[in-house]
């Protein structure tokens, strides 16, 4: 992760710039298709060809725009063959799956990795300490299908890997997934303006799914016949905003507790703060903690989950909301980088004070430019646990659902809220008895939509997918079946 750096006060209303310089984006170039560089064609360098299953192929085609790629035949593209021969990172993936998850193999193809050309270097995976990198899997028994998925969180290519890779290479696709451009806790360094790093999140995987189209159609000599995006958290955010705005690259997408950008709220920047500044006084107990507890419940953390405030309040809410709210609003705090770690409220400049109502017209300008509308254009699955508590279902996904109804594309979506599912299928193994994990319910959402897209019937209605009360915890990791339900109103 990079570290903090110290930063010079800016003019008021400018963007801080820092001493030690730092590779950025441009909004040109963040909001438009990034053409290839005007140098060479980039090398086709590794072992593809090197016998076995990947020998007298024909030559493998460049990634369109790719500054640099390398491809190599492998005998196993999921993580049972990767982590062995360093084709992915287990760190870009840690946290995010429940440890007895099965993984899949038997998958041969060729593994691709590049990047497109960038300016900023927060991505150092392979030595390359270049952005916007990416990997592309081609299974030798292809389905005729692409998935192209952006990473949750702030993490770099191989961050779906076991979450999503490993489970749609062995259905027999080809994937696709990019580091979005900028990585890591200080991601908000690049760009020029409030809101350009997460802008540049969108044009990436744009970016990635026009040339992996275009690159899967030269390899296996016809053209994808579906393309389907996924993704979680920010990977799910990505999802929606591809269907908004690119639905002409896929044929539909599973949004999987996507993040909710929106200018008049709600989001992160309204909900964390009420966080920040409750769960202490809650936590402490004695007088106040009960008011401080039906605060946070109003704020839209759900009675019952109280169980999981003490790690997101170490871990995720402090942090989560001092590196966007420096993203989107870097004057608030004056010169100050990303605020104050678990600042006292009352403090000057203090997170948990953040009132983003209240804030510049800029600020809710940065947010309209990475917002979401509901306007999808082809068929959506978002599926978001009822005990999220970084992202509360009620501020995000049920509010996400009724901006696709009230745009009148209501016929596109389907939304599944998984009882007692959390934000991170990690948390499942410190408690087993009260969450489920969420990666079947992912998988369920994207078979369903499989069936959607090839007409084979429409999925269930929207629904709450009730929580087996008599299933032990290998059933849950493994089924997740959506017509168990209590239809929504």
């Amino acid at each position: 992760m990079p570290s903090p750096r110290t930063a010079v006060a800016p003019p008021r209303g400018r963007r801080p710039r820092w001493r030690v310089t730092l590779g950025a984006l441009s909004l040109a170039a963040a909001c438009a298709t990034v053409p290839a560089p005007a140098t060479a064609a980039p090398a086709v360098t590794g072992d593809w060809t090197m016998g076995g299953h990947c020998a007298a192929r024909d030559p493998l085609p460049r990634v369109p725009g790719a500054a640099f790629q390398r491809a190599d035949c492998l005998d196993e593209l999921t993580t049972a063959g990767t982590v062995a021969s360093g084709h992915t990172d287990p760190a870009d993936y840690a946290g995010l799956t429940p440890k007895d998850l099965p993984t899949p193999g038997g998958v041969p193809g060729i593994q691709i990795d590049g990047y497109f050309p960038d300016t900023s270097t927060t991505d150092t995976n392979h030595g390359w300490n270049h952005d916007s990198q990416f990997v592309v899997r081609l299974p030798d028994r292809w389905n005729g299908g692409l998935v192209v998925a952006g990473t949750p969180g702030n993490r770099e290519q191989y961050a779906n890997d076991r979450a999503i890779s490993d489970w749609v290479l062995s259905r027999g696709y080809a994937y696709a997934a990019t580091d979005k451009g900028n990585t890591g806790l200080a991601f908000y360094r690049d760009g020029r303006r409030p809101g350009d790093a997460i802008a540049e999140w969108n044009t990436r995987v744009t970016q990635l799914a026009r040339a992996a189209r275009s690159f899967v159609g030269q390899r296996y000599h016809r053209p994808p016949a579906r393309t389907i995006a996924t993704g979680l958290s920010n990977g799910g955010y990505l999802v929606r905003w591809q269907l908004e705005n690119h639905p002409e690259l896929f044929d539909g997408g599973v949004d999987w507790e996507g993040t909710l950008w929106r200018s008049d709220g709600p989001g992160l920047l309204t909900f964390l703060p009420p966080a920040l500044r409750d769960y202490p006084v809650y936590e402490a107990g004695g007088a106040g903690a009960e008011q401080a507890q039906e605060a946070m419940h109003a704020a839209g953390y759900p009675a019952g989950s109280e169980f999981l405030w003490p790690y997101h309040h170490k871990v995720y809410w402090d942090l989560t909301q001092r590196i966007y709210r420096e993203e989107l609003d870097p004057d608030y705090d004056g010169a100050t980088e990303a605020g104050t770690p678990y600042c006292a409220s009352g403090t000057p400049g203090c997170d948990a004070d953040y009132d983003y109502a209240t804030r510049p017209d800029a600020v809710h300008r940065a947010v309209d430019r990475i917002a979401l509308t509901g306007r999808i254009g082809k068929p959506l699955i978002t599926i978001q646990g009822t005990l999220d508590v970084l992202l509360p279902i009620s501020q995000d996904s049920d509010v996400y659902a009724r901006m696709v109804r009230a745009a009148g594309r209501g016929g596109l979506l389907r939304y599944y809220r998984i009882e007692d599912g959390t934000h991170t299928d990690s948390l499942v193994d410190a408690f087993p008895d009260k969450l489920r994990p969420m990666v079947p319910c992912h998988h369920s959402a994207f078979m369903a939509l499989e069936r959607w897209l090839a007409g084979e019937g429409r999925p269930p209605a929207d629904r709450t997918v009730p929580r087996p009360a008599d299933a032990d915890q290998a059933t849950l990791l493994t089924s997740c079946p959506l017509e168990q339900s209590v239809s929504l109103p």
